[in-house]
């Protein structure tokens, strides 16, 4: 059992952070949800509000008093908060600079007033950029990402690394692949089933449908998250998570179609090798680091976002 007694979780409203949320409770931790509520949603979450070992903070991380209170008596910090739109980085530089890299610098610092040792953090591929090296592994470089949300969370890495080995404070960072599942509220899945049913006969697909990336069922990244935490003890541990295969975006709108019950749906593309400004065409993470301590995924891609589906239209 992974119990860690008192844990503090930032963004336990939203999609991972609530499904994280609900595994920790089931292992038998005292657990304290430190969220603004500004995408996170207290229905991922109110389910717990009567469970005597579960409580809520609405503070923001950009309050450092607020944070540092919240951080008290906390054995270990699992840090999911963040702003998670990849696109908004193009229309506001400032977005992802405040609520990624100056909320991190400001935890960290509460950490390390409160004397708080232990923290699990959610990265992202996109810190690999454009990699040439496809799976791409956790020791791969120089990272380039081109993305602001990438270079943010890249720079919440490195601030990361460098409080652990200033102040002792041991670290797990893990490099997410796409995370799909129940409670999510953006990405391909949830987009293609709101405009399915806006418009049942046609489909919008950004770019040119081509761009092949992996997708993994949060159930199974929740899972990957607490075996490497239980298994792997260095001071700084860095894994990427992901599945070990790839789906096309006209491939999803193939499954999405066919999870709604659809027929000759128009595909129609805007063009281009990319969806957005630092959209990354082509992803894979590699996983043998994972795989070498025991875990590997059993999910593929397309039966992650087929669950996925399946579980948003009957409004799991």
């Amino acid at each position: 059992m992974l119990s860690e007694n008192r844990i503090l979780v930032t963004g336990g409203a939203g999609f991972i952070g609530s499904n994280l949320v609900d595994r920790l409770l089931e292992k038998g931790n005292l657990v304290v949800v430190f969220d603004n509520l500004s995408s996170g949603k207290m229905e991922f979450i109110e389910h717990h509000l009567e469970n005597p070992d579960f409580s809520l903070v609405r503070g923001d991380l950009l309050d450092p008093e607020a944070i540092e209170r919240a951080c008290k008596d906390v054995d270990m910090v699992y840090h999911v908060a963040a702003n998670p739109d990849v696109k908004l980085g193009a229309s506001d530089t400032k977005v992802h600079l405040d609520q990624n890299i100056l909320a991190t610098y400001n935890l960290l610092e509460a950490m390390r007033k409160g004397d708080a040792k232990k923290i699990a953090f959610t990265s992202t591929s996109t810190v690999y950029g454009e990699a040439s090296v496809m799976p791409t592994p956790e020791d791969y470089g120089p990272l380039i990402p081109i993305s602001l949300y990438g270079a943010s969370k890249l720079a919440c890495e490195a601030l990361i690394t460098s409080y652990s080995h200033t102040f002792d404070i041991q670290a797990w960072i893990f490099r997410f692949a796409n995370i799909v599942g129940p409670r999510s509220t953006h990405g391909i899945t949830v987009d293609f089933i709101k405009k399915l049913k806006d418009n049942p006969g046609r489909l919008e697909i950004l770019g040119d449908g081509k761009q092949e990336k992996s997708y993994l069922h949060v159930s199974e990244c929740v899972d990957a998250i607490l075996f490497a935490i239980e298994k792997s003890k260095e001071d700084i541990n860095i894994f990427n998570i992901g599945s070990e295969d790839t789906i096309s975006a006209t491939e999803i709108g193939g499954v999405i179609t066919e999870e709604m019950g659809l027929s000759d749906v128009e595909f129609v593309y805007t063009g281009g090798n990319r969806g957005w400004k630092g959209d990354v065409p082509r992803m894979r993470l590699g996983i043998e680091k994972l795989k070498a301590i025991g875990w590997k995924p059993v999910y593929t891609s397309e039966n992650s976002v087929r669950e996925t589906a399946r579980e948003l239209l009957s409004g799991n």
